[in-house]
């Protein structure tokens, strides 16, 4: 079995909302999921394009299932990235303060 962390779609049509789950690679992209585990806005409008601002995961999760194998898709491991770089400058930044 393939774990995998990836998008699944809800909302209305025209205002997307994702969901960031933990699945299994077999099943559809809006179907059963093991854990979700996040949320994605693409359309609120936030100031500025910081992509964590529209982004809420749970990062414990993640690097739980991430050390048990799960292989996040391409986007969902833009957000990983991103909020690693986030809390590291905000860890600098408290540090020096």
């Amino acid at each position: 079995m393939s774990v995998k962390i990836r998008l699944k779609r809800v909302g209305a049509r025209n205002h997307p909302v994702f969901r960031i789950v933990v699945t299994d690679s077999r099943n559809p992209r809006d179907g059963r999921f093991i854990e979700e585990v996040g949320t994605y806005h693409p359309t609120s409008r936030i100031e500025g394009e910081d992509i964590t601002r529209k982004v809420s995961m749970r990062m414990e999760r993640i690097e739980h299932w991430l050390s048990l194998g799960a292989r996040p898709s391409d986007k969902v491991r833009s957000f990983i990235k991103a909020h690693r770089k986030r809390a590291e400058a905000e860890a600098s930044e408290v540090a020096s303060a």
